[in-house]
């Protein structure tokens, strides 16, 4: 291989060495990097140096860049780069409880890369969750229950959490369904197009019910697999340096960001490369 892989944990995320970002990559390094993404579901590389141009330059190279919506794009900035900011005086970070990125669109994103530019100095880790695990770990009675089911994934609790500055406590998802003006409906089990593996594919942060069934009548089974899929057994804790990278697999993992770091700012870049229809 052209890089260097050192698994996190057994159950996912790997270090990757031996590369440069910042300079063009040749065609079987980036091959190798896609294949150490498929393998680990999220992947990290220390040390870098990037401009924003390196850093779309880099997400081209695994496909089409997602355009953000304009309530996330930053004046002087170019309209693919989304900010992960969070100021000293702000209560609630950004990502802040589990989720896969954008799965309330049509399309939702293959993966997510993301660049630290400032980090406080203790805190602000990132969690990265399994979901092939989460999957092979259910019952047999419950995957025959989940064969063929969809959810409906939302954003309403994004909105309602950013509204009131709170996050909303269980027992509140009809409340936040009604902040929701984007929905999307995806099958709770979901086939990686590249793996063909299968994985769970709902999350705190978008999922607001179950295909047929109303809001309410969807929690129970929803939360069951929400605490299911993120239980520790199927997780790694990556710690932020400046100039560290993440690139992670939105079809295979969930992420969280800690936020353990009050009056401190951290400041991070992303892109996110366009996916494709769940199925």
């Amino acid at each position: 291989m052209t890089i260097s892989v050192t698994k996190l944990t057994d159950a996912i995320g790997a270090e990757i060495g031996d590369v440069d970002l910042s300079n063009p990559l040749a065609a079987d390094t980036v091959a190798d990097i896609r294949q150490a993404l498929l393998d680990h579901c999220v992947i990290f590389f220390r040390d870098q140096e990037l401009s924003d141009d390196d850093l779309m330059r880099i997400g081209r190279y695994f496909g089409e860049l997602q355009p953000l919506p304009p309530h996330r794009q930053f004046p002087g900035l170019y309209p693919e780069i989304l900010v992960v900011e969070k100021k000293p005086e702000d209560v609630i970070n950004f990502g802040w409880e589990w989720h896969s990125d954008t799965s309330h669109l049509p399309v939702p994103s293959l993966g997510s890369i993301l660049y630290a530019i400032e980090v406080p100095k203790t805190g602000g880790d990132t969690m990265f969750a399994n979901q092939y695990l989460a999957y092979d770990t259910l019952p047999d009675e419950m995957k025959e229950k989940l064969a063929g089911m969809k959810a409906v994934h939302a954003n309403g609790r994004i909105h309602n959490t950013l509204k009131n500055n709170r996050i909303p406590e269980q027992g509140e998802e009809v409340e936040s369904a009604t902040y929701s003006d984007a929905w999307s409906t995806h099958p709770i089990v979901r086939t990686h197009p590249e793996t063909g593996r299968k994985a769970l594919y709902v999350n705190l942060t978008h999922t607001e019910s179950i295909e047929g069934m109303s809001v309410a009548e969807s929690q129970d089974l929803l939360h069951y697999l929400y605490e299911h899929s993120t239980q520790d057994a199927f997780t790694c804790r990556f710690k932020w340096r400046k100039g560290s990278v993440t690139f992670w697999d939105n079809r295979s993992c969930q992420h969280a960001a800690l936020n353990d770091y009050p009056g401190e700012y951290r400041l991070m870049h992303r892109v996110q490369v366009k996916g494709t229809p769940p199925f």
